[in-house]
């Protein structure tokens, strides 16, 4: 949360705005970290909240855990479907609508989910965490002492583009197109944002399609390996797809593989210096690294939000949500309920449930690459213990202006000579 003298601003501005018009969709918000009192503010007053006008257009905010809950678990009643609008609060123009399986709903969701799931079996993960151990020690060891760098650039990024180009098995001296790539796809297009326009945006995506393609037809045509793109190429349910389609799921896994683990790793590290006292535990504890990691998962929120499109007038916390209604719900809120989790805005490395959180949501489409995710964060910090008694934040981080990712464009820091 904000500190200091503009903390009493905040909160202030948070409950001199009435309650009809507040926007907790607004990108400075998320820019400047500063949405925090106005979901408490929701939280208590109206935690089923109708925003009129946004730039996203009229929407619902749920708030609540058990509300989100509620809804996460209905798919009957909240559809994930692009046609209806998708995950995103941002609406897609038909263009630019990209089906894949977590914006479907049964039976086609849980067919397509299946086909790449045992690329994060058990099994997988325990063959692949020597080749995390290893890559995590080298980024470490590379890192300047008594000086400052980028966290986000040097580590988060590399650490993860490095993971997602051995799960699809993506030409490795290329794997920062990948990064790139997600980063469009989950952008907000506009002046002074990484895509200006929603053409520049598509021209981007089709020729992440074109390598795709090639790499699809190379696949498709040799034994069945267990990549990503082999999978999905040899996979019942997936290899009659569209070429959207197809371009549909690559997004979803480079966003799901590199943004959940990215901005946790990053969050980590400016959530431990805000710290110190837990930062002290965990040298003095190591053992609680799994426990840290999912605490950080909660505290930081990857991503902020998911939608749904209400399929049928449906009633909630009192309210009557009707058919064909926008409806979000913010992960980020609900990470940080009052009534459901203790001294929530706590960061609490030895937290009783530290896995009771939202962030990989519920439900049928609870994130598929979870485990893969806390995996990657366990050993990267048992590697930085290994290696460094501390990593000084220097500065204050650049956050992305997106109420849907909630990360990092940049964080500096330092490790001492």
């Amino acid at each position: 949360m904000p500190d200091g003298a503009n903390t009493v601003a905040v909160n202030s501005d948070a409950y001199a705005t009435s309650l009809e018009d507040i926007d907790v969709s607004d990108i400075e918000l998320w820019r400047t970290d500063s949405h925090w009192p106005l979901f408490e503010r929701l939280r208590r007053e109206d935690p089923v909240h109708y925003c009129r006008q946004s730039v996203f257009g009229p929407y619902w905010s749920i708030t609540r855990y058990n509300d989100i809950m509620a809804v996460d678990t209905n798919h009957e009643a909240f559809s994930s479907e692009a046609e209806l609008g998708g995950i995103a609060i941002l609406d897609q123009r038909s263009d630019l609508r990209l089906p894949n399986f977590i914006a479907m709903d049964p039976p086609k969701h849980d067919a397509q989910r299946k086909t790449v799931s045992p690329v994060v079996s058990p099994t997988n993960l325990a063959r692949m965490e020597p080749l995390i151990r290893e890559r995590a020690g080298r980024i470490l060891d590379e890192l300047p002492r008594g000086e400052t760098f980028d966290w986000v650039d040097r580590v988060s990024i590399e650490l993860t583009t490095q993971m997602l180009a051995t799960l699809f098995d993506f030409p490795f001296e290329e794997r920062r197109k990948l990064t790139y790539w997600s980063d469009v796809t989950t952008t907000i297009p506009g002046p002074g944002m990484l895509v200006e326009t929603d053409d520049e945006k598509l021209a981007i995506l089709m020729e992440c399609l074109g390598v795709f393609t090639q790499l699809w037809n190379e696949r498709v045509n040799a034994p069945p390996q267990c990549d990503l793109i082999s999978m999905l190429a040899h996979g019942e349910a997936t290899r009659n797809m569209s070429p959207m389609e197809y371009l549909g799921n690559v997004g979803l896994l480079i966003v799901g593989g590199n943004d959940t683990t990215r901005n946790t790793i990053t969050g980590s590290v400016l959530a431990l210096n805000q710290n110190p006292d837990e930062y002290a535990k965990l040298r003095d504890r190591p053992e609680l690294i799994p426990s840290m990691v999912s605490e950080t998962v909660r505290w930081q929120t990857p991503l902020a939000h998911m939608r749904r499109t209400a399929t049928r007038d449906v009633e909630i916390g009192g309210k009557t949500i009707k058919k064909g209604d926008k409806v979000i719900m913010w992960y980020v809120s609900g990470n940080r309920d009052e009534t459901v989790i203790e001294n929530p805005n706590a960061y609490l490395i030895d937290r009783e449930r530290p896995r009771q959180h939202l962030s990989f949501g519920f439900g049928i489409h609870r994130c598929v690459g979870n485990r893969l995710a806390e995996m990657q964060l366990r050993v990267v910090w048992e590697e930085i213990l290994k290696r460094f008694p501390v990593i000084e934040v220097v500065g204050e981080p650049e956050r992305v202006a997106s109420p849907f990712v909630k990360g990092y464009h940049s964080l500096p820091v330092r490790i001492p000579a």
